[in-house]
């Protein structure tokens, strides 16, 4: 991926970067080859998709502007299936060429050929999930087979070579977390009794200094937002599409890395709320909670909203919540602070102020550390869902709503440039191993760990530990806990 956003408003650039079949003098609508085009102060607003189409085709003396590229390769799944893209853009490049003489036609391919390969490169560049289908990978081969000359052909193989080796990283990255989830899921019996969990280890014992686990935390966070590829956005609402009884593409893998993200949110969520109800002690739980607000803070500080949300989420569950004892022994100021800058309320005006201070620190930084953006990624999804519901796709004269796929592709370069920073913080292993791997209750033991940890205090708490105890017998063995009034 470039170092800049491929999204750079709705308009055009002057010279060969400016979009072709701009409106005349006379009128918005204009006809092109393959429909119609309408423009609105300059800025294309709708089109057909074959217009649309046509237009990201190059030709000896056009190329699509750069923003006009990404805006239709994001979103064109919504309408056809990237292979169908691919194949039809291919074979309007060449066609285009075609005069009945081969000789000629050749010669004609190869003035052309270096801004197909141009543009192939910002695609598997910028969506080089598509290219998991092999038909993708085909089509790709053929071009390289009708282009002749030595810098196309260099050109073509090093675009494939850094294709193939981006895919192999993700083909890992997959691997590797499904392999961490298998380690998390196992139950050691250190969590099967309250008394045995006083010998297991806690987040204190591995790590006791705030800044630093915010430090761990923001690398598995643009770790794992690195391989979320910006069309998962897209593909979310394309599931509803007919598109979805396709084979290959859409069926393999649409959105699991972005689902992985979220999985991770919830699974820091439940540690937080696994450290805090484990411990036997008052003293010791409230220590905990002491310590993840001061965590918190930091994710703050650095920009790491998204771990920042889950570490609240946690330390809001209602089992951790009801520990009124544990939390009279902690000073709550802090907390209180980092919640209303979290608030939901006017559609977390608070957060979103934040967010935008973040950004521009990001974008006037002098240091590696200053460029961390990482937004809390459930409302980031929420926003892109609503702005897809929110209008049609198409209007009612057929037309693809242009002006749409643009706050789309905006949305969603932002998420880009944040998510290709690199963290400049030093890895911790074993505290990182510890973040990922280390077994979390359920909801249903959270609950019995809070009710041991500070015993029911009404009826209906007292029926839902009794209801949990049926469910889970082995919990028996922590009934001695709370009694001693801790």
């Amino acid at each position: 991926m470039p170092p800049t956003t491929p999204y750079a408003g709705n308009g055009s650039s002057g010279g060969e970067q400016s979009c072709r079949n701009k409106p005349r003098p006379y009128g918005q609508d204009i006809t092109a080859s393959y429909g119609e085009m309408c423009y609105h102060n300059n800025s294309l607003v709708s089109a057909s998709l074959e217009a649309l189409i046509q237009h990201l085709v190059p030709t000896v003396d056009y190329y699509p502007d750069r923003s006009y590229v990404f805006t239709f390769l994001l979103s064109s799944r919504l309408f056809l299936h990237p292979y169908e893209l691919m194949t039809r853009v291919c074979h309007l490049c060449v066609e285009q060429q075609w005069c009945g003489d081969a000789l000629l036609d050749k010669i004609r391919f190869r003035e052309v050929a270096p801004k197909l390969v141009q543009l192939l490169t910002e695609w598997t560049e910028t969506f080089p999930y598509d290219f998991r289908d092999d038909r993708m990978m085909r089509c790709l081969k053929d071009v390289s087979h009708h282009v002749a000359r030595g810098d196309e052909v260099r050109a073509m193989q090093q675009m494939t070579q850094r294709l193939i080796k981006r895919l192999s990283a993700l083909g890992q990255y997959e691997e590797a977390v499904a392999a961490l989830n298998a380690m998390a899921i196992e139950r050691p019996a250190s969590l099967k009794s309250k008394q045995a969990s006083s010998q297991r280890s806690d987040i204190l014992s591995v790590c006791d200094e705030p800044f630093f686990l915010a430090q761990q935390l923001t690398h598995i966070e643009l770790d794992r937002l690195s391989f979320i590829g910006p069309e998962e956005f897209i593909q979310t609402f394309a599931m509803k599409d007919p598109l979805e009884n396709n084979k290959g593409f859409f069926r393999k893998r649409k959105t699991s890395n972005l689902e992985a993200y979220i999985n991770w949110f919830n699974r820091l969520s439940y540690l937080v709320a696994t450290e805090i109800c484990m411990p036997v002690k008052k003293k010791q739980r409230a220590r905990i909670i002491e310590f993840f607000i001061d965590v918190a803070q930091e994710c703050f500080n650095i920009g790491n909203f998204n771990s920042l949300m889950a570490i609240i989420t946690g330390m809001n569950m209602s089992p951790v919540a009801r520990l009124k004892k544990t939390w009279n022994k902690v000073n709550t100021d802090k907390f209180e602070i980092l919640e209303h800058q979290m608030d939901p309320s006017s559609n977390f005006s608070n957060y979103r102020t934040a967010l935008r201070g973040a950004t521009q620190r990001s974008e006037t930084a002098h240091s590696s550390q200053e460029k961390i953006v990482i937004p809390f990624f459930s409302l980031l999804i929420k926003d892109i869902y609503f702005l897809n519901e929110g209008c049609a796709s198409r209007l009612s004269n057929g037309h693809i709503n242009f002006e749409k796929l643009w706050d789309l592709a905006k949305q969603v370069s932002e998420f880009l440039v944040w998510r290709q920073v690199i963290c400049p913080f030093d890895r911790d292993r074993r505290i990182l191993q510890y973040l990922v791997t280390t077994p979390i209750f359920t909801e249903d033991e959270l609950h019995l760990a809070s009710y041991e940890s500070e015993g029911p205090e009404n009826n209906m708490e007292k029926d839902s530990r009794k209801s949990l105890r049926w469910v889970w017998p082995w919990a028996s063995n922590w009934g001695w806990a709370w009694r001693e009034g801790n």
